[in-house]
């Protein structure tokens, strides 16, 4: 079966649509990339067509099959891992969505968000799901539509209109309409299920105004999820995991041990801590979320979120046009030796964790006659890594459990002088595996195992090699000054 046999990992994110295919060493064979455009109504508002989702999705899985030059029907087994929280709802009857899908960066609903925070809530919501009321995720999204779509709210009532996340419209479609579902990791983003009970919770419906009528089946993630219906790809492929982006890229990182740690640096950074069978509640707003649920056993995590990693240097290529290709932020970068107390807060849609602050604006701080372009370049890079030192100091915090190697993955952690410095300031090592698409490999994994391709997770913590270990070489004095620097500049961002 291995010999002939591959896993196609469907990668739907915020900004492209990715398919890899991968052979039974975990390599991978063949990938395929297509962007969509990004839709900015307003201020604070961020939308993708959900048609533009799925049509990049589906051109980029015929393209890497085609690539590949193998036959869809080689492939044992297919996994989705996807954008979280990002809203779609849609006609049960005519399959067409109401709205274009608000992205989990949209924040429209901040007010809202404040208003059921004033009521006192927030413990309530955060004892059931684990997370902060934030505009971040799909609930307050799936209530704006209903209530600004013309006749959304009655449709909705009538159980006309269907909600998903974004692995659930593409199964949707995959499956020709037939089947409504979604996994635990992405459910437990919604603000509407029970990390407890894994069940959709009817008082966190009544909060937000969201008939149980819309919301998709749940599935564990060693369970089969669906088959294709044949149209696409013209064959019956078994859809046999899915994982949110984050939980997907800890288990392709092999973080299965309680206390392991991973940090992804893509558009935002998501740093995730393995936290074992209990729900760890933070004191310092991390969010507790699902991990994954295999042999009928939860695996938790703490989570926190920082809203712009790799989105800080996208703004200095395209917003300053400070250089013209991204890899050369680190060439820029280090043109000089130090940022010159440069501090850069990227608080484009505010701050996530551990700051939720909604409203905190973006700030460049310290600026002289003598700073270059170069320090603005190296405070840009370092603001990925402060940001990411905030949320691991929490962790710590949280768990009593000391990070002393975390693993990185996503297109940033390519950037040595980022990685290097995110070492130096955490003193702790940071390991960068041979293989960066830990996402799609995580998914890619799960549905392996769904389907007997790989016997166990031993057989696949064998796969994991490391590439490159960044090792603290910097002063305790300079690291005391560079955080307690930065700590006082967020706080002037709030």
């Amino acid at each position: 079966m291995h010999k002939e046999s591959y896993i196609l990992s469907l990668d739907q994110g915020t900004t492209s649509s990715r398919a890899i295919i991968y052979n039974h060493k975990g390599e991978v064979c063949a990938i395929a990339q297509k962007e969509y455009q990004q839709i900015f109504p307003k201020p604070h508002w961020v939308e993708h067509d959900p048609a533009d989702i799925l049509s990049s999705q589906l051109s980029v899985a015929t393209e890497v099959i085609t690539k590949f030059g193998i036959f869809p029907s080689q492939l044992a087994a297919a996994g989705i891992t996807n954008q979280r929280e990002t809203t779609i709802v849609w006609n049960r009857k005519t399959g067409k969505p109401v709205y274009n899908a608000i992205v989990w960066q949209d924040h429209r609903t901040a007010d809202f968000c404040d208003l059921l925070k004033k009521e006192g809530h927030s413990d309530f919501v955060k004892e059931k799901t684990g997370l902060e009321i934030d505009a971040y995720f799909s609930a307050t999204k799936i209530k704006w539509i209903l209530d600004n779509v013309s006749g959304a709210r009655q449709k909705a009532e009538n159980g006309d209109l269907l909600f998903g996340t974004v692995d659930t419209w593409i199964i949707w479609n995959l499956t020709g309409g037939e089947t409504h579902v979604t996994d635990v990791t992405n459910a437990s983003r919604t603000l509407l299920f029970n990390i407890k009970t894994l069940k959709w919770d009817e008082d966190l419906l009544k909060i937000f105004g969201i008939p149980a009528s819309m919301l998709p089946d749940v599935k564990m993630n060693d369970e089969p999820f669906a088959k294709t219906s044949g149209k696409v790809l013209h064959t019956q492929i078994s859809i046999s995991a899915v994982a949110g982006d984050q939980q997907a890229a800890m288990f392709g990182q092999m973080c299965t041990e309680k206390g392991m740690a991973k940090n992804t640096y893509g558009t935002g950074c998501f740093m995730m801590m393995n936290t074992g069978h209990e729900v760890v509640y933070s004191s310092h707003r991390l969010l507790s979320t699902i991990a994954w649920n295999m042999n009928g056993k939860t695996t938790y995590a703490l989570e926190g979120s920082v809203f712009v990693g790799g989105a800080v240097i996208q703004w200095l290529r395209d917003g300053l046009e400070l250089f013209s290709k991204t890899k050369d932020v680190e060439r820029i970068a280090l043109q000089e030796k130090d940022n010159g107390g440069v501090y850069f807060v990227p608080a484009f849609t505010g701050l996530g964790a551990p700051h939720w602050q909604q409203n905190a604006q973006g700030m460049i701080y310290g600026i002289s006659r003598g700073t270059t372009r170069g320090h603005i370049a190296r405070a840009a890079l370092e603001s990925i890594a402060f940001q990411s030192y905030d949320v691991i100091k929490a962790m710590e915090k949280d768990t009593g459990i000391s990070i002393q190697n975390l693993r990185v993955d996503g297109g940033a952690s390519a950037n040595n002088t980022l990685m290097q410095f995110q070492a130096d300031i955490l003193n702790a090592n940071v390991e960068r595996p041979e293989i960066l698409e830990t996402t799609s490999l995580g998914v890619a994994y799960m549905a392996g195992l769904n389907v007997g391709y790989w016997d166990s997770i031993d057989d696949i913590k064998q796969q994991w090699q490391l590439e490159r270990e960044f090792v603290p070489a910097m002063d305790k004095a300079n690291r005391t000054l560079l955080t307690r620097n930065w700590s006082k500049v967020v706080k002037k961002s709030f």
